[in-house]
């Protein structure tokens, strides 16, 4: 497929503070494709970017055929967006909000109100039409925003944390129309920093922290890059045995995991388990407890940054991120 997002070496400062660091990186047509990191880690900066609601200061970023420096207009004829934070109005109605929005870019009227019933039976708002948004649920107006940002039947659709706030359920309801909405031909342009997130809905995830792309590929890519299984020990000498571990050529990536420690496998998990056991015991080192499991997301973002990316929630953000984060 070909390419309808093109970054390279696109960078971003606000200030002293580097938002995006020289980085590089394609979105093919018709795919789910996610940025997934912390908050701070340079997402919401990347979206403003490639939406033309923040000037490009260096690199070459190309959306739909279009230079989002030289053809903004263009660019914005070609998306569509739904922003982190709520920017309905709440006095108006369902209907009354897509009405308005059809307007804005002036969508003929009889094409403008099919639209709107179409996109209202997509997101399940039809029975709301006459309420004001003001009365819906955090869900239901969620629908609404993605229902919103297809009435100008977008070529690409630009998600920034589209579930941040939601109940589990509703989350993968949101996630039912976006693969919907991906399925009848719209690209989709996702940030999230939720792990679960990113795995289900994305065709390809870019991995971004501190501002850098540090890996990118599909899911399984992503998660097969590690090894075949994930080993956790939990001892009376969790030193030593990390050290013994280290002389398994099977394993590898062995670092220290809450009160245990833990090490990949290049092997089946099942089969190396054996040895682990036997390594320690003959070495007098008492097993408290044990665990093998298939790698997540939650262990490559570990991986590939060195921590988890809930101790990223409390970071400091710049004064200029916070308000588009």
């Amino acid at each position: 497929m070909p390419d309808i997002i093109e970054v390279g070496g696109f960078s971003h400062r606000f200030g002293s503070l580097t938002a995006v660091d020289t980085i590089t990186f394609s979105v093919r047509d018709g795919e789910i494709f996610s940025l997934l990191g912390p908050n701070g880690a340079g997402k919401s900066t990347t979206i403003n970017v490639l939406t033309t609601l923040l000037p490009l200061q260096k690199g070459a970023v190309r959306v739909a055929g279009y230079d989002v420096s030289r053809d903004q207009p263009a660019v914005r004829r070609s998306i569509g967006i739904v922003f982190q934070n709520e920017v309905l109005d709440r006095d108006l109605t369902v209907w009354e909000s897509l009405e308005f929005h059809g307007r804005l870019y002036s969508i003929p009227r009889n094409e403008r109100a099919a639209r709107i019933e179409e996109l209202m039976a997509v997101v399940e708002l039809t029975e709301k039409s006459d309420i004001r948004t003001k009365y819906l649920s955090g869900g239901m107006r969620r629908r609404l925003e993605i229902a919103r940002g297809l009435m100008t039947r977008p070529r690409v659709l630009f998600l920034d944390e589209p579930t941040i706030g939601l109940d589990p359920q509703t989350r993968r309801r949101i996630w039912d129309y976006i693969r919907r909405v991906n399925e009848e031909g719209t690209t989709i342009f996702l940030t999230t920093h939720y792990m679960d997130e990113a795995d289900h809905l994305s065709d390809r995830i870019g991995i971004i922290d501190h501002g850098r792309i540090v890996v990118e590929g599909t899911p399984e890519e992503l998660k097969k890059s590690l090894g075949n299984d994930i080993v956790w020990l939990d001892t009376d000498d969790n030193d030593q045995t990390a050290a013994l571990l280290g002389t398994i050529g099977s394993v590898h990536s062995i670092r220290a995991a809450g009160e245990g420690v833990t090490a990949v496998t290049n092997e089946d998990g099942t089969r190396c388990l054996p040895n682990v056991i036997d390594l320690i015991s003959r070495n007098g080192i008492s097993l408290a407890g044990i665990n093998l499991k298939k790698p997540t997301m939650d262990d490559v973002f570990i991986h590939y940054t060195g921590r988890a990316i809930r101790e990223e929630s409390t970071d400091k953000v710049h004064p200029h991120q916070r308000r588009r984060r």
